[in-house]
């Protein structure tokens, strides 16, 4: 029979609410890809959903180095236990936060401690609604977590032929190492009309060469306001709401709020407590 302290866990554990994961892969240019996910995320915070953005690369121009992020800034320093959860973990509007997995130059040496850093970043993903990880792939066409492997694929891309390229051979190296799973494509740079047409040729080569079913997410038009809010550092829901593109990734979040979310098996079937704030700038 369960104790009183049992059971109470129990509890939590069954109304703990599910976390939605993505890895967020692109094959566009540094700023609009930057530019797509912190939007979307903002999109989705303004919309009531706890959203965190990790940044799993580990080159110089990285999510982490676009939102300036420290050093000492990252997941690993917390498995270590040289930083705290509160430290590494910024938050950068209400309901939005962001880190990144490891600093660049040990990513590769420090993730043969992977099992300690996946606890970690369960923690901070069970604490969220919607977690989107800016990943790349390996050599060994790999995520750098295995945790990452269970999540749903987010696929950006630009309406520019060699962008349409790279993103199918993105999706063809994963589907070769983890087999068929549903993948959602947001297409930026492009007006309606150009953007399906994109991802029905996209969608086209996938479904003929590999059997997959791609997922129609939106399409983000090229703005001249993304571009002045982009430049500025702002999002363009906060710097012009008004503005084609930011009623776009209005849609964009609806669309991801519509659908049911997928189980995630990286993440802990444990409740973890949260913290009581996010550190600011």
């Amino acid at each position: 029979m369960l104790n009183f302290d049992q059971a109470e866990g129990l509890r939590r554990m069954l109304v703990l609410p599910k976390t939605r994961l993505f890895c967020f892969l692109s094959s566009s240019p540094i700023m609009e890809r930057n530019s797509v996910l912190i939007n979307l995320s903002t999109s989705l915070a303004q919309q009531g959903q706890k959203t965190l953005m990790v940044d799993a690369k580990t080159s110089s121009s990285s999510l982490a180095a676009w939102l300036n992020l420290g050093a000492d800034q990252s997941l690993l320093d917390v498995a270590q236990q040289t930083r705290t959860m509160d430290f590494v973990v910024q938050e950068l509007v209400p309901r939005l936060s962001a880190t990144k997995l490891v600093s660049g130059k040990l990513a590769r040496k420090n993730l043969q401690q992977s099992a300690l850093l996946s606890d970690v970043f369960d923690q901070v993903a069970s604490q969220s609604d919607m977690v989107f990880v800016d990943c790349e792939l390996d050599v060994d066409d790999s995520f750098s977590l295995s945790s990452f492997d269970d999540s749903e694929m987010l696929i950006h891309v630009s309406a520019d032929p060699l962008a349409i390229k790279n993103a199918y051979l993105m999706i063809k190296r994963i589907h070769q190492r983890l087999g068929r799973r549903p993948y959602k494509v947001v297409i930026s740079s492009a007006p309606a009309r150009l953007a399906q047409t994109v991802f029905s040729n996209l969608a086209h080569t996938a479904k003929h060469y590999l059997g997959l079913e791609l997922v129609f997410a939106g399409a983000i038009p090229d703005d001249v306001y993304l571009q002045r809010a982009t430049a500025a550092g702002r999002s363009v829901l906060d710097a012009f709401p008004e503005s084609s593109s930011a009623r776009a990734f209005v849609r964009l979040a609806g669309q991801f709020l519509e659908t049911d979310a997928m189980p995630v098996a990286a993440l802990r079937n444990r409740a973890i407590a949260a913290p009581d704030v996010f550190m600011g700038t």
